[in-house]
């Protein structure tokens, strides 16, 4: 059995899709971008202020199924460019533990919705 999981703290699909799907004890979140919930404008003054709002994103939806960062289990970070991996990797490391942070692959694509330059989905369990 599937649970839609939804917050207004987090913005509202662009497609066909939901926030997130809590199947069983996983929870399993969409990609995010940094779409500001409260304005529905991109937040892209830099690299770092828009990795920030990716996880701000991310982390209203973990907050909405009442699970936190240290739930994560599996992080997919897309850049489009290869060059801005040390700014993201600061940002996302800033939100978790290094001895218990997830497992992750961070993969560099041609382009990404709106084209922003980070998006973001993760993995967690119960």
């Amino acid at each position: 059995m599937k649970k839609i999981i939804s917050t207004k703290n987090a913005p509202a699909p662009i497609g066909p899709y939901n926030q997130a799907i809590l199947a069983g004890n996983t929870l399993f979140i969409s990609g995010q971008i940094a779409l500001n919930p409260a304005t529905g404008n991109l937040v892209m003054d830099s690299i770092t202020i828009e990795t920030k709002q990716v996880m701000q994103n991310l982390q209203a939806i973990l907050e909405a199924a009442g699970l936190s960062f240290s739930n994560v289990v599996k992080s997919s970070i897309f850049i489009s460019n290869m060059d801005d991996f040390n700014e993201i990797n600061e940002v996302y490391g800033s939100y978790f533990d290094e001895a218990t942070a997830p497992a992750r692959e961070t993969v560099q694509v041609a382009q990404l919705p709106k084209n922003v330059n980070v998006e973001i989905s993760m993995i967690a369990i119960v």
